[in-house]
């Protein structure tokens, strides 16, 4: 699955740096020197990392691909992306990155189906999985301990213990 972890805002001075909005928890690893990074559009990657820094609470980046000013103009809007198998493992039991949760089961304690988890939503609060019934329909899961007590990758299931209501939305 690809990641988009970061989006080029502007160019930096004449040197061809760019400013990237980080869209990551790991910008040291993301954006490492000599870290390849594909582009959406494709046509304006790859990209390698060739200096970071930061400035002013942004992260400026070098591209080697990127000599001047009129390059990094060029990259303004530029998604980068990484592939989610280059994540490292998440540090605590009990944390999940959104694309190890993408594509589980869901199901209730007792083994009914609810559907499959297609995204994973971060309003204010706790985050909430999107699971798509067999239906169709959208089901909206807090993504909390006491609703979804059990998350095994290995069996591609989680388990979910609704709520009163939950399911009747």
């Amino acid at each position: 699955m690809r990641l988009i972890v970061g989006r080029v805002a502007r160019a930096h001075g004449i040197g061809g740096e760019v400013a990237v909005d980080v869209h990551t928890d790991d910008p040291d690893h993301r954006f490492a020197l000599g870290q390849v990074l594909e582009t959406d559009p494709a046509e304006r990657g790859p990209l390698t990392v060739q200096r970071t820094r930061w400035h002013s609470g942004r992260l400026l980046v070098q591209f080697a691909q990127v000599p001047d000013r009129t390059g990094a103009e060029g990259l303004r809007g530029t998604l980068l992306v990484a592939d989610s198998s280059t994540s490292a493992p998440a540090s605590d039991d009990d944390e999940y990155w959104d694309h190890d949760l993408v594509g589980l089961r869901a199901e209730t304690a007792d083994g009914v189906e609810l559907g499959v988890v297609a995204d994973v939503l971060h309003p204010p609060g706790p985050p909430l999985l999107s699971v798509r019934r067999p239906d169709g329909a959208e089901l909206l899961v807090p993504f909390v301990r006491d609703i979804v007590p059990t998350v095994d990758l290995g069996s591609g299931r989680l388990v979910v213990t609704p709520p009163d209501g939950l399911l009747d939305l």
